[in-house]
């Protein structure tokens, strides 16, 4: 039987409801959920003695259902003769307390505040099917009757799928008029979530509309979110926030939709946020493995990522997340990283806070009740504590942090906000400084100190930074192309002229510093925060052979190339990252790799020196373009990959004729080891300076 209408424009029609009910007859049509569905939200906005007029009621149940709990005081209208006859026939003698009468809601015939409630339950989605002048009309009848039978203080509830033209239609009528704006999500039972066929893609909400006494000359409106049954609503600022804030909420259920009906969507991410604050709180990640068989235990599982881990290969990047995915054993798996900024009292709370949520993800065919497993590494959320936070005019916003890696060490970070899982500088602390600054962490939480307490700077003193060790993996790539200067074993005897673009942490400038003590180094830094961070949280300093000069790299090697009596640098280091993620090379920034420029850096390197720069590019035809680029200056072109991350390390040089075989390469940057393996100058045993090379290529 086909009950649906031939043009949306019939559901405006009286003719068609009427022949609607005729064919189905006495059985209910429940629009949008039904009692039990729809009650706790029902429950909190309308009291038992208000006295409540439901708009288009239909042969829906709805009315019958809360008359029977206690809200005896309802009128129902609907533009029906035949329903309303229906409807009278069914209740006369159960509910005589309860009216149906047939009404046109664009005319009605109560006088002025007759009501403090109107019930609406997809009526405004039925006649608001268009943005058409007709339309819109009658719709603004609609609400304008809404008003003006509603007393002071009462309430238009709207049940509605608040598709984004009905949405600005009830939130500009209403706010226009001053009435407070609220709209509250309608909360799914968990069997909705995972029934085989669900029925709306699009969540259902609920419009509150609370008439308030107009006051001339006020342009106070009041928008509000509420996300939960029983949650805080959240102020919003504007309409299109509030319509910003639903459409967000219905692209996640139609991603659970999509998510339980098929897997293998591809990479799937979203944020989950605190419900009081809007704050992100959880950023979650599907991985689907279609190889693994299906089995009653393995079907879903949760990974909760260790705090301060988000960055690593097996948890920051989609590769590394289908290998810990695969590994795991499960068709489905979702990853957890937990957002700085926010507090978390131990796997279980997080467990409790998210289990209702990702089950909405959960793929179709799971037994019911079954339990979900939650894992993580060693059975913790790991330790994350942030230094220090500020934000720089030139890099945005940034944080300091300690975290503790998987091997018990604490390490220091630095992260631009603009891209938080992307480890800009990093350090490892000395043993007896992190174990110092954990049990003075757990000693400051048993003290109350006040809010306006200044930060403890004493926390971070230079020494705690272990200098030795190189923790990103492309620096250490980088240091061992020093490899190529030949006769390594003479380099802490020889003068070595370094220049440096970008500083960061001073990680890479300073290895450089302790290491080769005839090196002169000259690290040029464009952003003068970043010098102050190094300084005081990452244990640099400068001195006679260190100098920071802070300036743009591109001007400051200009510069040095229009001199009459240039400088020449045994090696030239850019490790330097853009401000513009949409350019497809994160580091270094186009222009410090245009030929033009490139001619620049070789009028300043000695004939027999080395351009090493760190590579970082998705793009793989821009990549090509910057390789041949660099081969036209630089006719010696080495590539070293870093195993696990999108990083390359360049090592450029002037004359082909210096070309170096894998093996001879290898034998030098084992001499260079052993010269730099001396005692006392606290050398990390697990840096292995030959291994940095066995991958490298010849472009």
């Amino acid at each position: 039987m086909n009950l649906l209408p031939r043009s949306s424009k019939d559901f405006g029609s009286v003719d068609y409801w009427d022949k609607f009910f005729q064919q189905r007859g006495k059985k209910a049509f429940e629009w949008y959920g039904s009692y039990l569905e729809l009650c706790g939200l029902l429950h909190k906005y309308i009291k038992p003695r208000e006295k409540v007029l439901v708009i288009g009621c239909g042969n829906s149940e709805l009315s019958e259902q809360l008359y029977d709990v206690g809200y005896q005081d309802i009128v129902n209208i609907d533009i029906s003769e035949v329903v309303i006859k229906q409807m009278k026939e069914r209740n006369a003698s159960r509910r005589p307390q309860m009216s149906f009468l047939k009404m046109d809601m664009t005319q009605m015939e109560f006088p002025d505040a007759s009501f403090q409630v109107v019930l609406d339950k997809g009526t405004l989605d039925a006649v608001l099917t268009d943005e058409e002048e007709k339309t819109l009309h009658q719709v603004d009848r609609m609400l304008a009757e809404v008003g003006r039978v509603l007393q002071v203080g009462g309430r238009y509830l709207c049940i509605s799928l608040a598709q984004a033209h009905i949405l600005k239609k009830a939130v500009g009528h209403f706010s226009r008029e001053g009435w407070m704006v609220r709209v509250h999500q309608v909360a799914n039972s968990q069997d909705q979530v995972l029934e085989a066929e669900p029925r709306f893609s699009l969540p259902v909400f609920a419009f509150i509309m609370t008439k308030f006494r107009p006051v001339p000359g006020s342009a106070l409106q009041i928008f509000e979110l509420c996300a939960q049954e029983q949650g805080k609503p959240v102020r919003l600022e504007s309409a299109e926030r509030l319509a910003e804030a639903v459409r967000e909420r219905q692209q996640y259920a139609w991603l659970c939709s999509q998510l339980y009906r098929k897997a293998g969507l591809g990479s799937v991410s979203l944020d989950l946020c605190d419900g009081d604050t809007g704050e992100p709180r959880y950023t979650l990640h599907v991985v689907d493995s279609p190889t693994v068989k299906p089995s009653r235990d393995n079907h879903f599982a949760i990974f909760i990522i260790p705090q301060g881990r988000e960055t690593e290969w097996l948890f920051g990047m989609e590769e590394g997340r289908k290998q810990l995915a695969a590994s795991a054993g499960f068709r489905r798996l979702i990853t957890v990283a937990l957002h700085r900024g926010q507090q978390y009292e131990g796997m279980d709370s997080i467990q409790a806070e998210l289990s209702a949520r990702v089950m909405e993800l959960a793929p179709a065919g799971m037994p019911s009740q079954q339990q979900v497993p939650f894992l993580s590494v060693g059975g913790d959320i790991g330790v994350r504590t942030v230094q220090h936070q500020n934000c720089s005019p030139l890099s945005g916003s940034y944080v300091v942090e300690d975290v503790q890696g998987d091997d018990k060490h604490y390490f220091r970070r630095l992260i631009f906000l603009s891209n938080r899982n992307v480890v800009q500088s990093e350090a490892r602390l000395l043993k007896d400084a992190s174990h110092r600054a954990q049990k003075k962490r757990k000693k400051d939480r048993k003290k109350q100190r006040p809010a306006n307490t200044p930060e403890d700077l004493s926390a971070a003193p230079g020494q705690s930074i272990d200098k030795s060790y190189l923790c990103c993996e492309h620096h250490k790539a980088m240091i061992a192309g020093l490899a190529l200067l030949r006769n390594p074993e003479l380099l802490l005897e020889t003068p070595l002229a370094m220049l440096v673009v970008g500083l960061g942490g001073g990680s890479l400038p300073l290895f450089v510093h302790d290491h080769f003590p005839k090196s002169c180094i000259d690290a040029v830094e464009i952003d003068p925060s970043m010098l102050d961070v190094a300084t005081q949280w990452f244990g640099f300093s400068q001195s006679e052979r260190m100098k920071v000069h802070i300036a743009d790299g591109l001007d400051y090697i200009t510069s040095l190339a229009g001199r009459e009596a240039r400088p020449r640098y045994n090696v030239i280091m850019f490790d330097v990252d853009s401000k513009d993620p949409t350019l497809g090379m994160s580091c270094p920034p186009p222009a410090f790799v245009d030929q033009p420029f490139l001619q620049k850096v070789k009028s300043i390197l000695t004939p027999e020196g080395v351009f090493i720069l760190n590579l970082v590019c998705r793009d793989l035809g821009l990549k090509d373009s910057v390789l041949t680029g660099l081969k036209a200056v630089f006719p010696l072109l080495y590539v070293r990959r870093i195993e696990g991350e999108v990083n390359e390390i360049l090592f450029c040089q002037l004359h082909p004729e210096q070309k170096l075989a894998t093996s001879e390469l290898l034998e030098m940057a084992q001499a260079l080891e052993q010269t730099l393996r001396k005692p006392a100058r606290g050398w990390d045993d697990t840096y292995i300076l030959s291994d940095m090379l066995k991958t490298v290529k010849i472009v």
